[in-house]
């Protein structure tokens, strides 16, 4: 099915698309608070529970990591739409099976499944890439990152709460969510790529190395690969190890962490949703992409430093550009590939993103526990946000050797359209 050029279908499915991604980030995020949990019931000890859960995260990541480039090139053979409802399809299963899991072992496999088919994110990225002019598409990622960043503020509280009532009530919910999803899409979801600009799918071509290679040959893209898994690298292992680094700073639980996270998705929503539009019209996506990873890489070392409370927050508010960098990137990314591989290109994003997933607990973990028993006045207690700006700081750097080389009519290149 060709999806109409004209405006009113193609603003009525990025409506539809920014209400699945919504709906599947509440449901990733009502499992977040939970998921150790449920992890804890088939362990007998504390240090159990935390190599399970990290076992856990990482299979789940892994099967992301090799699902998102194959259902990536399936969507630029078969579609965006069929892609996406299976990718629906999968993640409520995945839930219902979560909840139901009586072994670890099972578990881990439903987790494998689950990460497996979420290929939601890749697909919608490349829907929205289908339906939106060049010059647009920054604006257009932002508003699907207010949509991630909403899911996740409203998701882990609303987890939390089901929880108390009863440990897998926050599954089922995430799993009639999904179903809901996928019965909406069924319904009023039309395909955004018309048959003309699909290809056939190259199984050699598929796997996520390959995806990753050709996407740092990409025209116009190069080291931004590079930047883009540095800047995800440090946002994962600032997610790993938040809960427990200001829990040995300030001492703060589940309810001051569950504050710190809603302020953050709040300033996520508000930039992306909001401010980004004013921002690219003034500065562009390359420059605003440098300036937002700038303000983050200062950001990961406020936090490190921080010696009160309240200092995490105004840091927070301090950064709000840098919740900009990763759609201005995304656009250029996007820009640079073609209309047919759209789908595949922004799988090997999404693949980047999975490995560094896979990446973060491995490497900040170690370095917060080295660090744990220190007293919390002691600087070097900020060790894993130090590395966070470390790595994020190189981003830049790699980021402006880049932009120095690359054209800006690469930078910017329109799509060919048929």
């Amino acid at each position: 099915m060709e999806v109409s050029n004209t405006p009113a279908p193609r603003a009525a499915a990025m409506r539809f698309i920014m209400i699945t991604v919504l709906i599947d980030m509440m449901s990733v995020g009502l499992v977040v608070p939970v998921l150790p949990s449920l992890v804890g019931t088939f362990t007998t000890s504390q240090t159990e529970q935390a190599f399970w859960t990290a076992v856990t995260a990482a299979v789940f990541g892994l099967a992301n990591f090799f699902g998102s480039s194959v259902l990536g090139a399936l969507s630029d053979r078969y579609g965006r739409r069929p892609v996406l409802l299976i990718g629906f399809c999968g993640f409520a299963l995945s839930f219902f099976a979560t909840a139901l899991a009586s072994s670890l072992w099972m578990l881990i496999v439903v987790r494998a499944l689950g990460g497996a088919l979420q290929a939601n994110a890749a697909a919608a990225n490349a829907y929205v890439a289908d339906i939106t002019a060049p010059q647009d598409r920054a604006k257009r990622f932002g508003m699907l990152g207010a949509m991630f960043g909403l899911g996740f503020t409203v998701g882990p509280a609303v987890g939390g709460f089901l929880a108390h009532l009863d440990l897998h009530w926050p599954f089922f919910v995430a799993g009639t969510l999904s179903l809901a999803n996928l019965l909406y899409g069924v319904w009023v979801l039309p395909e955004s790529l018309p048959p003309e600009r699909r290809r056939a799918v190259a199984w050699w071509r598929a796997h996520p190395f390959k995806a990753l290679r050709d996407l740092t040959n990409l025209k116009g893209v190069g080291w931004l690969v590079a930047v883009l898994a540095l800047s995800s690298l440090a946002q994962f292992i600032l997610h790993s190890t938040w809960v427990l680094y200001t829990q040995f700073r300030f001492q703060w639980g589940p309810l001051e962490n569950g504050w710190s996270l809603f302020a953050v998705g709040v300033a996520s929503v508000f930039v992306q949703g909001v401010l980004l539009r004013k921002l690219l019209a003034c500065w562009g996506a390359p420059k605003l992409a440098l300036i937002g990873l700038s303000s983050g890489s200062l950001a990961f070392l406020a936090w490190g430093l921080a010696t009160q409370s309240w200092m995490m927050y105004a840091v927070i508010g301090l950064n709000l550009l840098g919740f900009s960098a990763a759609s201005a990137l995304q656009s250029i990314i996007s820009n640079a590939a073609s209309a047919k591989n759209q789908g595949q290109t922004l799988g090997a994003v999404s693949s980047v993103n999975s490995l560094m997933l896979v990446l973060a607990p491995v490497v900040g973990g170690p370095i917060l526990t080295i660090v744990s028993d220190l007293p919390p006045h002691d600087w070097r207690l900020g060790a894993p946000f130090f590395l966070c700006a470390v790595l994020q700081g190189l981003a830049v750097v790699l980021a402006v050797r880049h932009f120095k080389s690359a054209p800006e009519d690469v930078l910017l290149r329109p799509h060919q359209t048929t």
